[in-house]
């Protein structure tokens, strides 16, 4: 779950906070960069937990309108649908998630008023009482149901931004973030496995946390030669003027830019172009990404700068019988120029390899392909021919 753009985050304000402390202890800075990165993963299990405790008050709402001394002949044929949601049955005693809360003893319990005020919200929206008013019922419309009502109501939500703030000063940095693989893992569920279901691992591999201790090391121990860099491409800024969130973004995205050839020096220098958007002030974008520029130019023309290239595996989706686009995705990394075809339900998936990226980019990732194919028509995105016959390559 956590990914490399919530590492560069955290890495960012953990530096920062290091330099501001008098820069005395590294293995201390380093604790607390992973410590920090688990309360994001704590983060995303407690909002899945969100929803089960929604209906939890919801359900007791309703019974205590059934329990009352004179219930009403609507209070004792309510209508079920949301609190007997499938997807929330299926969350509620999921594995993973009961080990979480078991383990954290993280529950919503003591913040019943804002559970309450969350709940009222939510059976206003347009979005429940469709929901409601819908005569079909089935598996997918209940999950359906909660990947709309998170998106439009718990997404940016200030009342929870208020409440998670007051219980972890980590987590307003991190929901945007986090919402995005709540989201993902809504859409992940599947009733067949129950209680099962796997949710999203707190990183995704070793690489990912290998990752996120280089960067951190090597951004404060080559910190020195960094900022020569910067000073000598900034000669119209002396470097005590510059904002010092600046000067240590560009410090990090150097130390990235050279350890990790893997990464292609674009997508460093605009993960934190962005970064700067958040953190410094509105030129930093501009300053930063301009005296990047400058150094790495530099670093090309002196032999210090080399990256691999890569190559990623595209799966073109086509229509088996007529040939008809579908889509294109990135599927992964590879070093084949095999083309091989496979078989996949209604769908003829082509394999198509393609240059200068690399795994940072998201599988999820499309790309424009002409509706009608000829005798062989190119990918705009990844710039290989297809062929209407199976197997053939360029």
């Amino acid at each position: 779950m956590i990914n490399r753009v919530l590492i560069r985050l955290k890495i960012v304000q953990i530096i920062y906070a290091y330099y501001q402390n008098g820069g005395k202890n590294l293995d201390t800075a380093e604790k607390e960069l992973f410590f920090s990165l688990s309360k994001a993963y704590d983060l995303y299990n407690y909002l899945l937990l969100l929803m089960v405790e929604v209906t939890k008050y919801a359900n007791k709402r309703l019974d205590a309108a059934k329990n009352k001394l004179v219930p009403t002949k609507e209070d004792l044929s309510s209508n079920m649908k949301f609190v007997e949601n499938r997807f929330i049955a299926q969350l509620e005693i999921n594995k993973q998630l009961n080990a979480f809360a078991s383990s954290q003893k993280k529950t919503w319990e003591n913040e019943g008023d804002f559970i309450k005020n969350l709940c009222e919200q939510i059976m206003q929206s347009d979005i429940y009482k469709e929901y409601m008013a819908s005569e079909t019922s089935s598996y997918e419309e209940d999950r359906e149901l909660w990947r709309k009502l998170y998106k439009k109501i718990i997404f940016n939500n200030t009342a929870l931004d208020e409440v998670l703030e007051d219980q972890s000063l980590y987590w307003n940095d991190d929901k945007e973030i986090v919402d995005t693989f709540v989201l993902k893992t809504i859409k992940r569920f599947n009733p067949e496995n129950g209680e099962k279901q796997e949710l999203l691992p707190e990183f995704k591999d070793e690489e990912d946390q290998d990752f996120a201790r280089r960067l951190f090391r090597r951004s404060i121990l080559n910190a020195d030669y960094y900022r020569h860099l910067i000073s000598e491409n900034s000669k119209n800024w002396d470097l005590s003027r510059v904002a010092v969130m600046d000067v240590i973004i560009m410090q990090i995205a150097l130390a990235e830019i050279l350890s990790f050839p893997n990464i292609p020096v674009n997508v460093s220098l605009n993960e934190y172009v962005e970064i700067a958007k958040l953190y410094s002030t509105p030129k930093s974008g501009g300053f930063i990404n301009g005296t990047l520029d400058g150094i790495v130019n530099q670093l090309k023309k002196e032999n210090k700068l080399t990256k691999n290239k890569y190559i990623c595996q595209a799966i073109i989706n086509l229509n088996r019988e007529t040939y008809e686009f579908v889509s294109c995705s990135i599927a992964g990394t590879g070093r084949s120029r095999l083309l091989f075809p496979y078989y996949d339900g209604g769908y003829f998936c082509h394999y198509v390899l393609f240059y200068d990226s690399s795994p940072e980019q998201e599988a999820e990732r499309n790309c424009q392909l002409p509706q009608e194919f000829g005798s062989r028509s190119v990918c705009s995105y990844c710039g290989w021919y297809l062929w209407k016959n199976q197997g053939n390559r360029r």
